[in-house]
């Protein structure tokens, strides 16, 4: 009989994911069940993700959790959550590691450190790329072998769909045990290479109201939720995928705008109201239209999550365009240099015609900064032992409190 591992310690990444057609609501709290299906954007890794490490030992006495740098409560629900659903399907599949060591006992304790090279909690989509990235971690450290799309959805419902790159759909299911509730792949990162993304970073402040309160009271209260998730949500989910394969950006970008406006409509529509935008938010929506009508055509589609910080697709021939049009209208206070990160855009002079078409004075300061990224893959393993965030005695590297290690991606 081979013998069992007695430590084991693997690191992975993963990504964000931006909903196109919005997730907002449960029909069950437990399991983490949606209300209607959705559709998101995976973004690329190299300007956005999740790196968690996880370790498990028979020399570990309690499971411990550090995130961001800060050791934090390791007893939350929502990990325990995904931890009972990893060793279910671990004590379910108890397959042998590649080595041909024996699987870890799922007795063994375990240590996660996690951070992201991002805002967390600011409406950033920071909770799906982290449970996604746990699930996709513990599965691998246990040896599972797995469809995880209820693993990370216990964790956050989003999550689901950050188990894959390009394009993804999450099936809300019929099952009232939830086993039909998972992420599947509706065309690959590689489909639509002329897609890019600008995030705009408005605030990095933790949100107001967390998506999970705020969806509870929507659910409670607004009738224009109800009648979205019934009757609005199913023909865009089938137009939503039509424009994507099709790799059609007229009807991507308005469906995009429309249903980041009705998710937001649904927000008022709950009692008491719920306001995640801010003034910013509506100046960034005024200059897309307005950038639109003067091209005769949609040329950018803004969507907001439960944020004020926005996330404006374009297509590569409009994006030196569109960042110029952002700079002179949300010029930066200083730093003009770290103004746009990601990926490189060649700076150019708007047009005063385009100017006079914006109408908009320019204000300093307003948004932060804009991440230039595109569509990208799903979760990585990351081979290199430097890149773990846990040291070989199982603790926090000092170093891990960085957000970023610089660590590349498998090519």
């Amino acid at each position: 009989m081979a013998s069992e591992k007695p430590f084991r310690m693997v690191t992975c990444t993963a990504p964000v994911n931006i909903a196109v057609i919005k997730y907002w609501g449960k029909r069950d709290k437990e399991l983490i069940l949606p209300l209607n299906s959705s559709l998101s954007v995976t973004l690329h890794q190299d300007q956005l993700r999740t790196t968690t490490t996880a370790a498990i030992s028979k020399d570990f006495t309690e499971d411990r959790l550090w995130l961001n740098g800060m050791e934090v409560d390791v007893g939350q629900p929502r990990l325990q959550s995904c931890l009972r659903e990893i060793h279910r399907l671990a004590q379910k599949h108890r397959s042998s590691d590649d080595d041909g060591d024996g699987p870890p006992r799922l007795s063994y304790k375990v240590h996660v450190a996690s951070e992201n090279n991002f805002p967390t909690a600011a409406g950033l989509a920071s909770s799906a790329a982290g449970y996604a990235c746990l699930a996709y971690t513990l599965a691998r450290v246990y040896g599972v072998e797995a469809e995880l799309s209820e693993v990370a959805r216990r964790g956050s419902g989003s999550a689901c769909r950050s188990l894959y790159g390009g394009f993804v759909e999450w099936h809300m299911g019929e099952r009232p045990d939830g086993r039909d509730s998972v992420a599947q792949q509706v065309a690959p990162e590689s489909h639509w290479p002329e897609l890019r993304v600008l995030v705009l970073v408005v605030s990095s402040e933790q949100k107001p109201m967390g998506s999970t309160v705020g969806m509870q009271s929507s659910v409670e209260t607004s009738a224009l939720l109800q009648f979205r998730a019934t009757s609005v949500v199913p023909a865009r989910m089938a137009e939503m995928i039509r424009c994507v394969r099709e790799r059609d950006f007229a009807g991507f970008g308005e469906l995009t705008m429309k249903d980041s406006n009705q998710f937001h409509a649904t927000c008022l529509d709950t009692f008491p109201p719920i306001s995640y935008l801010n003034d910013t938010s509506w100046a960034i929506m005024h200059l897309v239209h307005r950038f639109n009508a003067h091209h005769g055509q949609t040329k950018a589609a803004y969507t907001f999550d439960a944020g004020p910080n926005a996330v404006v697709f374009t297509l590569e021939d409009s994006l030196e365009d569109l960042v110029a049009a952002l700079r002179h209208c949300f010029p930066p206070e200083s730093n003009g240099d770290k103004f746009l990160k990601g990926l490189p855009v060649r700076p150019v002079t708007l047009s005063d015609e385009l100017k006079a078409a914006l109408a908009l004075d320019p204000t300093p300061g307003r948004i932060r900064y804009v991440i230039a990224t595109k569509a990208g893959p799903g979760p990585q393993v990351l081979d290199d032992p430097d890149c773990h965030l846990l040291g070989p005695d199982g603790l926090l590297k000092p170093a891990a409190g960085s957000p970023s290690l610089g660590c590349p991606l498998p090519s």
